[in-house]
Formats: structure tokens, C-alpha cells, sequence
């Protein structure tokens, strides 16, 4: 303001200096008295003007300016994108429903819409990012059915290397359990994930607390709080759990600690060369579960990831990668009720449950992937008929995937099943997959 006060006064005496040039030298006389008048008006209009300004930038200087509105800080972001999927194919069972587990699997001979997800993830403030995930589906009698997948917060400046998240979030149980079904290798989830955790995989509304150690190569230990309860929780106090037990479940309500399902995991991460990294990770999770007033569930699980790629790799490829979980379950049943007799009873007793699987990828050459993966699942015998749930089962699976960009892919895959007691069974699948706007990287 003081800068412009002083170039406004400069101009001014320039023009006065002008004016009074143009009158003449001393000769001044041979003006008329009119023209000095107008040159003394002249003077005073600019005086006035000139104070007048003066006045003004002594009062924007003495006006306090409200800082502006708090902005977000500098690289704050949110990414929008939406993620398609379409299944196509065949299998010699009708009842595909019974063959595929997952809720994000083929469901039909025909097309299937298992998987349409709207994503937004980003900077909240300089304190927490923010990641939710709402998908649509259409189910085998072509109904669209909704669910909020997940909603956490992310910390991003606690102390010590913590890191937490709060909300609905998949557990980290393993390699695959957090991942939604575009980061999947294959067209369908592995059955023991199906078994163990249910057709929507270990989620529910809880904390987890993570530690990054301060060794000198990755290693983090976790530890989620969540609720025990509904669908998401399949091997604990779900609706669903009589699948599993063969009795009617209890009403079972949440009464003190014990009563949450518990999740810890710890994983490291190691590279023998230059070229080659390993990932090994160990988790659990033990809860409540609702075949009696005071029955649980504990499963384990350990999980193991490698992966070559050439030291002349273009785009990534050519590279190898294996990976395998094997989880177990002990389900402690409670005497309880049978569904359909309530009269009579099943005895107390303790079910097991373990499987595993195996996949091996090789990306052949930029964008076109080749994979093979072999399961696994059995049981041990209860005091009830053993449902379709706990029944001996084996599938082997090859498949090929190219990626015409990386915001599409295009996979086919064949399933064989062999299931004790039922047969085998022979299956096609095509899948589709696009991807719209700007999807957030998944964890390695």
C-alpha cells in the first residue's frame, strides 16, 4: 500500500511539474489572471485527491483481514474409481452354487455379475487417510443386492512405526482374505478361505493396531479387535454356523472382552538376491462361537509368498511367483439341539477342519499371464451328518490371463472338482474385468 501511496505522488508532481512547465519561464506575466486560477484549481483538486488516497491506505493498513479458510494440506487427494466384473461359462452341475463358495464367484451356467465396486480412498487431513468400498452384485435369480464392504480410517503420523485402522475392514488373515476379487489370480476364491471364513471372507466392524519393528528388513506384527457376529464372521457366533455344527445356534450376546474376535498376524519379508523376494506370515483368529453359552473357535493359518523376475525384465515380465496358505480350524461344539428335532440333542465335541492351496504364476511376456493352482480341504467326523460344508474336497485349476492395459483383463479358466461322495465335476469360466478412474495400489 505504502508503495502505491508514494507512486501515485510521484505521478502527481510530475503532472504539477508539467503544468507549471507549460506556463512559461519568468515571464509568467504575459499570462492572464484566468490561467493562473485554473492552474491554482488544478492544484488544490490534486491536494485533495492525494489526501484522500492517503487516507484510504492508512485505513486498509489499520483493518484487521480474517485469515483466510483452513485449506486441506498440500498433496491432499481421493481417488474415485469403479471396478466391473462379468463371469461367463459352463459346468456339468446345475447347482453351480454348490461347486463355487464365494459370494464373488461364477453362481451360474450363463453369465454372472458377481462383483461391481465403487471405490474412494484418500487424505482426510494430515492425521488419517480414508478408504471405502461399496459393491454391487447380482445374485442367481438376477436380484441386485448392495453392501458397504468396507469403511476404515487409516492413522498416518503415530509414533513408534503404529499404525491404525478403525471401521468395517477385511481382516489381514493371510495372503488373499484382504484382497478384493480383481487383485485375485483366479476367476474364484480358494475353498478353504470359503470354508474357514464364509462366502464374504473374515471381515467385520472393529480396530486393528499394527507395528512396524525396527529390524533392519520388513517385519510387522498386527492385532485386530472386531465383532464376533453375523455373515462376515462365519466360524464364530454367525447365523450361519449350524452349516458347521449341525445343531441350532444360540443366542449368544457380547458380555465382556472374550467375547470379540480376536486377529494377529505377523509377517517379514526377506530378499536372498537381487532379483527374488520372500514374503512368510503367521495369523489366528479366536472368538466366541455360537454353538453354546461358552463354546469358541480358534483357527491358524501360515502363508508363504515368492516371486523371481528377470534382471532384463520390460514392464515387469517375465517373472515366476508361488503362493500357498494352509489354515486349520478347531470349532469346540457345544451339546446343543438338532435343526430339525429340537428334542433331540448332539453331543460335545470337537470338529477340525484344515486345507490349504497352492498357485504358481508365470508371466510369459508383458501382459499375458499363465497360472495353475491345486486345494485341498477335509474334516473330521461329527456326531451328525457331515454337510457340504465339511466335506472332503480337491479342485485343480489352470488358467490364462491377458491384460489388454491396466485397466482390463481378460481370463479363461477350467476347474476340475472332485468332491467325496458327490463326483467330479468339470467347469469353464470366462471373466471380464474393466476398471474406471484412479484405483489405489494394493498392498504387496
Amino acid at each position: 500500500m505504502r508503495i502505491g501511496f508514494r507512486v501515485a505522488t510521484v505521478v502527481a508532481m510530475a503532472m504539477l511539474g508539467g503544468s507549471l512547465l507549460h506556463g512559461g519561464p519568468l515571464g509568467a506575466q504575459q499570462s492572464s489572471d484566468s490561467a493562473a486560477v485554473r492552474q491554482q484549481r488544478s492544484l488544490d483538486s490534486l491536494s485533495a485527491a492525494l489526501r484522500a488516497m492517503a487516507s484510504r491506505v492508512d485505513s486498509l493498513q489499520r483493518a484487521q483481514v480474517p485469515p483466510p479458510p483452513a485449506a486441506r494440506p498440500p498433496g491432499a487427494y481421493m481417488n474415485v474409481s469403479f471396478v466391473g466384473l462379468t463371469n461367463f461359462g459352463w459346468s456339468s452341475t446345475p447347482d453351480v452354487a454348490s461347486l463355487q463358495l464365494g459370494d464373488h464367484d461364477p453362481k451360474v451356467r450363463g453369465f454372472t455379475i458377481p462383483n461391481a465396486e465403487l471405490v474412494f480412498d484418500g487424505a482426510v487431513d494430515p492425521y488419517f487417510k480414508a478408504f471405502t468400498a461399496i459393491v454391487y452384485k447380482i445374485d442367481e435369480g438376477g436380484e441386485t443386492g448392495v453392501e458397504l464392504e468396507e469403511m476404515y480410517l487409516l492413522s498416518t503420523g503415530l509414533p513408534k512405526n503404529l499404525q491404525l485402522k478403525v471401521g468395517q475392514f477385511f481382516t489381514e488373515f493371510g495372503r488373499q482374505n484382504q484382497q478384493h476379487p480383481h487383485a485375485w489370480a483366479f476367476a474364484d476364491q480358494p475353498l478353504i478361505l470359503g470354508r474357514m471364513f464364509g462366502p464374504d471372507g473374515l471381515r467385520s466392524q472393529g480396530a486393528r493396531l499394527s507395528w512396524l519393528l525396527p529390524t533392519s528388513w520388513y517385519t510387522e506384527a498386527m492385532l485386530g479387535v472386531i465383532n464376533s457376529a453375523g455373515g462376515t464372521t462365519f466360524s464364530f457366533r454367525s447365523d450361519e454356523s449350524s452349516a458347521i455344527h449341525g445343531g441350532a445356534p444360540v443366542d449368544r450376546a457380547v458380555e465382556n472382552a472374550a467375547d470379540m474376535l480376536y486377529v494377529p498376524r505377523i509377517t517379514t519379508s526377506f530378499e536372498p538376491t537381487d532379483n527374488q523376494v520372500w514374503l512368510v506370515g503367521a495369523s489366528g483368529a479366536f472368538g466366541p462361537n455360537n454353538s453354546g453359552a461358552k463354546s469358541r473357535t480358534s483357527i491358524h493359518g501360515g502363508d508363504v509368498y515368492w516371486k523371481w523376475k528377470s534382471s532384463y525384465a520390460n514392464q515387469g515380465f517375465p517373472f515366476v511367483s508361488f503362493q500357498g496358505e494352509y489354515l486349520h480350524r478347531t470349532y469346540d461344539a457345544a451339546s446343543r439341539a438338532v435343526v430339525d428335532d429340537p428334542a433331540e440333542a448332539l453331543p460335545a465335541e470337537s470338529l477340525r477342519d484344515d486345507g490349504m492351496y497352492a498357485q504358481l504364476l508365470w508371466g510369459i511376456k508383458p501382459r499375458v499371464v499363465a497360472g495353475i493352482r491345486a486345494e485341498h480341504a477335509s474334516a473330521n467326523a461329527g456326531a451328525f451328518a457331515t454337510t457340504a460344508e465339511r466335506a472332503d474336497r480337491s479342485r485343480f485349476s489352470p488358467n490364462i490371463t491377458w491384460y489388454p492395459s491396466e485397466y482390463s483383463k481378460v481370463r479363461l479358466q477350467y476347474n476340475f472338482d472332485r468332491r467325496v461322495g458327490l463326483g467330479n465335476d468339470h467347469s469353464v469360466w470366462i471373466q471380464l474385468e474393466f476398471l474406471l478412474g484412479a484405483h489405489a495400489a494394493h498392498k504387496f
